[in-house]
């Protein structure tokens, strides 16, 4: 299948959040909003959510018509084979033809192996591209999730926006905490806050790496390198606030700079190495990259885990800016192991990575 260009692909929002955290509140909202007419909705389970009252028809044994256009689908645990019947119905006039895609997990979901899906199979990224991570937390229940539960640590941790719900049943204090937690956890999320699931749906949309129509604007935003490098500073002062025995000290968010380019070879072969050492614990690694070959395109990059998506490169410079600028969100790799890594690629056999 010939690849197609980014703005051809058919964008896809993960939706998630821990038990009774709101996003299924907040996807019931969406499904009323012209902004989210011939959008499909991909439900992990679908008794999790009541559509009752917003069905038209049924098409299939899983997949049913919204008003508005929408359609909504079971995955039943293979998100792969559901998007990819989904697509097959819509290139053959069995479905609407939608134009975006949510997946809503559920609230035990490690997000992890669902970004994986959506960046692993050929079939699937030839028509599919990941657009963003939404994820919903609980203001009064939050802190106490995010000690328990690593899975909601990770839907934090990798989140493009962060949905603070149910802030009117916690105490001021309570979601002031909080936010200074997920500030620690991910330091540069844009955090909204939602009202009886009352939500923008351009919070929603749009938000990843290969929206064609803002691209320099999504890269600049997930960039903020310098608001992320001094929260991450100013975070080493406020221990006060931190409980030793909190599953997210283990994971950590920083940007990697570099002012001088670097050897595609060289970063071609940073990558492999760890993604080779540490894939496992590469939460998400996103960036630009100034490589010396290509100097006036800087190559993007997109990655979780031990899968990346085939490198990206833009027209042009965001802004004058043309540092390499590499955000990692990583569980137990210290920014100094990614530094000294990074600076060996200049000696003649840089050392491997330490597992």
């Amino acid at each position: 299948m010939p690849r197609r260009a980014p703005a051809d692909l058919i964008p896809v929002t993960v939706l998630t959040g821990f038990l009774g955290s709101g996003k299924t509140t907040v996807l019931s909202h969406l499904l009323g909003q012209p902004a989210f007419v011939n959008t499909a909705v991909v439900i992990n389970e679908f008794g999790e959510i009541s559509l009752d009252h917003a069905l038209v028809r049924k098409t299939s044994e899983d997949i049913v018509e919204l008003q508005g256009g929408c359609l909504c689908c079971t995955a039943r645990g293979d998100l792969l084979g559901a998007l990819q019947d989904l697509f097959r119905r819509r290139k053959h006039g069995m479905v609407p033809p939608f134009e975006r895609v949510v997946v809503e997990t559920t609230g035990l979901a490690d997000p992890a192996p669902i970004l994986h899906t959506l960046m692993r199979d050929r079939l699937i990224v030839a028509v599919y591209r990941l657009d963003g991570v939404v994820t919903t937390v609980d203001c009064v229940n939050g802190a106490n999730t995010l000690n328990t539960h690593p899975e909601s640590v990770k839907q934090a941790a990798v989140a493009d926006r962060l949905l603070l719900t149910k802030t009117d049943l916690a105490t001021p204090h309570a979601v002031d905490s909080l936010r200074l937690r997920l500030g620690i956890l991910n330091p540069s999320v844009p955090v909204s806050v939602v009202e009886n699931g009352r939500v923008d749906p351009s919070v929603l949309f749009g938000v990843g790496l290969y929206d064609v129509g803002s691209k320099c604007a999504d890269v600049g935003r997930w960039l903020r390198d310098q608001s992320l490098a001094a929260q991450v500073d100013a975070s080493d002062h406020e221990h006060h606030y931190r409980d030793v025995n909190r599953h997210d000290d283990s994971i950590g968010a920083y940007c990697v700079t570099r002012d001088e380019p670097v050897s595609g070879a060289a970063f071609g072969f940073f990558l492999e190495s760890l993604v080779a050492g540490k894939g496992a614990d590469l939460l998400r690694v996103k960036g630009i990259v100034n490589v010396a070959e290509r100097p006036e395109t800087p190559a993007v990059i997109h990655g979780v885990q031990h899968l990346f998506h085939p490198v990206q490169w833009l027209e042009s410079w965001p802004d004058d800016d043309r540092r390499t600028r590499i955000v990692f969100i990583t569980r137990d790799i210290a920014k100094a192991q990614i530094e000294a890594f990074l600076d060996a690629l200049h000696a003649s056999e840089p050392p491997p990575l330490s597992t």
